[in-house]
Order: C-alpha cells, then sequence, then structure tokens
C-alpha cells in the first residue's frame, strides 16, 4: 500500500469541491435519489432523451465518474485515498453493475469502464461495492424512478 501526499490530499479535496457546485448537486440528486432504472433499456432511454435536463445530468455524472475514475488508474492519486473517500462514485457504479454486460452491448462498449477497472484493482473498492450491491438492490424494489422510460 503507498502512502497517499498532500498533493493527493488537494486532488480529492478539489474533487470535493466540484460536487458541491449547483447544477452538479442536481445531477448528483436525479442520479442517485430520482434515476432507479430497472432494465438497460431505461438507461438507453435517459441516453437518448437529448436536449432533456435528465439527458444532461445523466451525462454529467456518468462522465465525472469516469473522469475521477482515471486518477488513480493513471497513479494521478493515491488509490486507497480515492476508494476511502468516494462512496458516490461506488454507490453509481454498484446501481448499474447488473445492468452493464447489456448496456455495454447496446449503448457503449466502454459505459463505467474506468469505473469498473478502478473498482477491480483496488480491494477496498471492491469490498465496498459489494456489500452496497444488496442494500441498492432492495432500494430499487422500492423506489420508483422520477424518470419513466418510454
Amino acid at each position: 500500500m503507498s502512502t497517499a501526499t498532500h498533493h493527493d490530499a488537494e486532488i480529492v479535496l478539489r474533487l470535493y469541491e466540484l460536487r458541491r457546485e449547483p447544477t452538479m448537486r442536481k445531477a448528483r440528486d436525479f442520479m442517485t435519489q430520482d434515476f432507479w432504472p430497472r432494465t438497460a433499456d431505461d438507461v438507453i432511454n435517459l441516453s437518448n432523451a437529448w436536449r432533456t435536463e435528465e439527458n444532461a445530468y445523466f451525462r454529467q455524472i456518468t462522465t465525472w465518474c469516469e473522469m475521477c475514475a482515471t486518477l488513480p488508474l493513471s497513479g494521478a492519486v493515491n488509490s486507497d485515498l480515492f476508494a476511502d473517500w468516494n462512496g458516490e462514485i461506488l454507490f453509481l457504479y454498484a446501481k448499474f453493475k447488473p445492468l452493464l454486460p447489456e448496456l455495454r452491448e447496446k449503448l457503449n462498449p466502454g459505459f463505467l469502464g474506468n469505473t469498473e477497472r478502478f473498482v477491480e484493482r483496488n480491494r477496498v473498492a471492491q469490498e465496498r461495492v459489494e456489500k452496497m450491491l444488496p442494500r441498492i438492490a432492495k432500494m430499487a424494489e422500492t423506489q420508483q424512478t422520477r424518470y419513466p422510460s418510454k
């Protein structure tokens, strides 16, 4: 295990600050609280709903997760520190994980690929995702997505 530096901490704090931007907050709320896809088609419909606020939120959050995941993958930030602070990215990955094979076949072969590679390479992230999966499945049963399939 490598030791995080002050530079790593600065990056993590900056990423956290970015989460507080008003549009990012709305996008995060939509993706974590309002959008509960039951099928890959639910995600594909949202992905194809160009010029909607929800589509913009979907793209903003998924690309932000992918961008963030590249930092530990490339060695730009300590992997363990990154795994420790980013529960929301791991939550979103776990939320989409059951749909990934079909989404990659029908939508984008690289969908959340950097995020998945990060999780696969970091034991702490793997453990957190595995613990989240049953909880997210239970939550999904009781949630009604506020973005219906078309």
